[in-house]
């Protein structure tokens, strides 16, 4: 055989090979939604996304479906029982037992044993289905009314779209009221448990449809914090979350606070502080410039937040600035909670570290 034929005969045979894996692939593909999370010796090593209580112990979610949960206090950790290997943004427990996560692929997940298992009680391929319905709904009741039209049309551009829409954080008042908020103002209302869900995009202030980052509550108020200065506050009246003005025109990554005070923080390290419900805001001094990423109330009602740098800063009632506090190591925080015994937690790229609390 000539070497032409040669080449020619190699390539073909390449063009076959690659045929056969493709089909290989393609066979044996499994959505992430259905391929439950692998167990992993480095998982509480791996990148983790958000922390919380529930009750003594601590719950941490992260990328490729990672669950872990604590006993110690974060000095060992058990993977749990996930049945969807997705990236998981946030996690909240509402009760000792009853929590949930949310994350890529529009998906929801809820424990009713303290996060060792989990199951599955929405995924981004229900979501379209469920917007066009419940919008279509109303259509037909109003036909005057131009706002379901259009969210209902928003339903069929995310059934073909598909299940790409992430959620990016979850809150629940207690085991059965809760909310689940994401990008473009994706955000759903359960009354059950999460046995059902009610879109609710139609009661939030954002024609624009900015990314809803973070919701939160302070104990007095329920807020949610946006891109590009959204922020909004729960309107119990009104049954809406209504648009809070503030001097900031930068995304809000989050908002933490007490009754009587609260703050919104973001980009670039600006942190703004309430005192009135949100009527007034008044900025309170970082001294850094990377993006405040987690924050917490400490055991002594001093807030302490970190940065996508791994900057630890706290505050008091009333200071007009933050503090920054030195670590023996730093590393980019995501998530931040307290244990038991009173050490902190915190999450993030390089997984989970313990820290005694100063």
């Amino acid at each position: 055989m000539g070497s032409y034929n040669k080449k020619i005969a190699l390539l073909m045979l390449g063009v076959l090979l690659t045929l056969l894996h493709r089909g290989v692939q393609a066979a044996t593909y499994v959505d992430v939604l259905d391929l439950p999370a692998r167990p992993s010796a480095l998982a509480a090593r791996s990148p983790l996304l958000d922390i919380a209580q529930a009750g003594q112990r601590l719950v941490t979610v992260g990328q490729r479906g990672h669950i872990l949960y604590s006993d110690d206090a974060g000095q060992n950790w058990r993977q749990a029982d996930v049945p969807v290997s997705s990236d998981l943004n946030a996690v909240h427990f509402p009760t000792a037992g009853q929590g949930w996560a949310v994350g890529n692929d529009g998906v929801v997940l809820h424990s009713s044993d303290a996060g060792a298992t989990w199951s599955k009680q929405l995924d981004g391929r229900q979501i379209g289905d469920l917007m066009f319905k419940h919008y279509s709904d109303l259509a037909s009741a109003e036909p005057g009314n131009e706002q379901w039209a259009g969210l209902a049309a928003e339903g069929q551009r995310l059934i073909e779209e598909g299940a790409d829409k992430p959620f990016l954080d979850v809150w629940f008042a207690n085991d059965q009221l809760g909310y689940v908020v994401g990008m473009f103002n994706l955000i759903l209302r359960t009354e059950d448990g999460g046995q059902s869900w009610t879109p609710f995009q139609d009661r939030t202030d954002n024609p624009q449809g900015f990314h809803l980052n973070a919701i939160a509550s302070t104990g007095d108020a329920l807020y949610i914090a946006g891109e590009q200065g959204l922020l909004l506050k729960w309107d119990g009246a009104g049954q809406r979350f209504a648009a809070v003005q503030t001097p900031y025109q930068g995304s809000f990554s989050g908002v933490v606070g007490k009754p009587g005070e609260v703050l919104a923080y973001g980009l670039r390290g600006h942190v703004w502080r309430s005192t009135d419900g949100g009527a007034t805001w008044h900025p309170l001094a970082s001294g850094v410039q990377s993006s405040i990423t987690a924050a917490i109330v400490d055991a002594d009602g001093r807030f302490r937040m970190f940065t996508q740098a791994g900057h630890m800063l706290v505050s008091g009632a009333g200071d007009a600035a933050l503090q920054r506090l030195p670590q023996a190591q730093q590393s980019p925080v995501a998530g931040a909670a307290l244990a038991a015994n009173g050490a902190l937690l915190l999450v993030g790229s390089r997984g989970v570290r313990a820290l005694p609390v100063e």
